[in-house]
């Protein structure tokens, strides 16, 4: 604590007893040492913007493509996160509601709106997760069909963290030349928590049906402002889909990808693996398994293979789970727990079985979704302009034969 202490003094002009979290540290040191809010103006937003913003801030893509496969390359993104905050454009200044985008180009718009959007049939590693809002202009150059309707439009400026992540990333490099293993960690979470730390959920209680009122009773917190961390998290994504969407992908995990064949070297540095739930079988019958949860101990090579054969199968194991907290009596120890183990339904892609039933592939879902009324109203109008245009041609055609 005292080196830390030292470190971040020295640097930064921080002392470490005047914040609760690395995440809070981490925006400290950007506000102090990195940051000009006349270069580049943020926004907090009002309980409608946040309401609105916050629909479209989620995490990365979480997929399995095809169950089993063997020699395969496990890639993962050095820094993903702190890499996007440093080179991707960032909404900035005060955003202006537009209530309607009908008839405004995609190209045009720097925000984040509602949209009508339909996915290309033939595409196999769908872009866009069944969501509200989207990365919606890389899914129109994917071939998507997307109708913008209304939303919060930005000023886009080039990215302010740019300073705080390079002084940041620099810092981590030097610790880990000196095998400084703490200060290696700490630096690594400085970068990847701040993000995290922007997009803070405030204590709000929703309007319902999503109406846009005012609540002068709701009081924001001082740096929740989450249209950074939704724009960071979509580039993410964007960055992370020319990987995912390759013919040979068989799992992603936000950061990760198993691919079937190797990248260029040039794409390649250290890698570090962010593993969800898999086993390699290793030429010398040696087995490893990675696992993230309370069952890992339990968890073998034949569980692997009989879950594979058999995707219905269900366990409750007991076992012994440390630390685990009573609020209530404010206690800390051992409990006897059932751990589930089984292989969830997926609602995001359907099993693919070859003749003999075997689980070999994944196709995605199609999901048809019409409930907000403005994209309804417009695809009634487009279909029904669709139907007049059919029978308009067929009309020549029979009289033109």
């Amino acid at each position: 604590m005292l080196k830390a202490q030292e470190i971040n003094w020295s640097k930064y002009c921080i002392d470490i007893e005047d914040v609760m979290t690395l995440s809070s540290l981490s925006l400290e040191i950007i506000r102090n040492n990195f940051f000009d809010d006349n270069t580049f103006h943020i926004n907090i937003p009002n309980r409608n913007q946040d309401i609105f913003i916050r629909r479209s801030y989620y995490g990365g893509h979480v997929d399995v493509y095809k169950p089993y496969g063997e020699n395969l390359y496990y890639y993962d993104v050095n820094s993903l996160y702190p890499f996007i905050m440093k080179s991707y454009p960032i909404p900035c200044a005060i955003p202006v509601w537009k209530k309607n985008l009908k008839s405004v180009g995609l190209d045009s718009l720097f925000g984040f709106i509602d949209a009508c959007v339909v996915c290309p049939t033939n595409i196999s590693c769908p872009f866009l997760p069944y969501k509200d809002q989207s990365e919606l202009k890389f899914a129109r150059d994917l071939c998507y069909r997307v109708i913008p309707l209304r939303g919060y439009l930005f000023e886009k400026k080039s990215s302010p963290f740019e300073g705080c992540i390079s002084n940041l990333y620099k810092s981590r490099l030097e610790a880990k030349k000196a095998s400084d293993e703490a200060m290696t960690f700490i630096y690594k979470i400085l970068m990847n928590s701040l993000y995290g730390r922007l997009g803070m959920n405030p204590e709000i209680t929703y309007i319902s049906n999503n109406s846009l009122a005012e609540d002068d009773d709701w009081k924001p917190p001082k740096m929740s402002v989450v249209q950074l961390s939704a724009a960071i998290t979509a580039c993410a994504r964007i960055h992370m889909y020319p990987y995912i969407s390759r013919q040979d992908s068989y799992y992603t995990d936000t950061d990760s990808i198993v691919l079937g064949s190797s990248l260029p070297e040039n794409n390649i540095s250290s890698i570090e693996l962010a593993p969800k739930s898999y086993m390699l079988d290793i030429e010398d019958d040696r087995h490893i398994i990675k696992h993230k949860g309370p069952a890992k101990e339990l968890l073998t090579s034949k569980w692997f293979k009989d879950i594979l054969a058999d995707q219905s199968l269900r366990d409750q194991i007991p076992t012994i789970a440390n630390f685990r907290i009573d609020w209530k009596k404010l206690q800390i120890g051992r409990k006897v727990i059932l751990i589930k183990l089984g292989l969830p339904q997926s609602t995001k892609r359907d099993m693919f079985y070859d003749s003999n039933n075997i689980w070999i592939d994944t196709r995605p879902i199609d999901v048809i979704d019409l409930g907000n009324q403005d994209a309804n109203t417009i695809l009634k109008y487009e279909l029904f302009n669709k139907n007049k245009e059919s029978v308009r041609d067929a009309s020549r055609h029979f009289k033109n034969p």
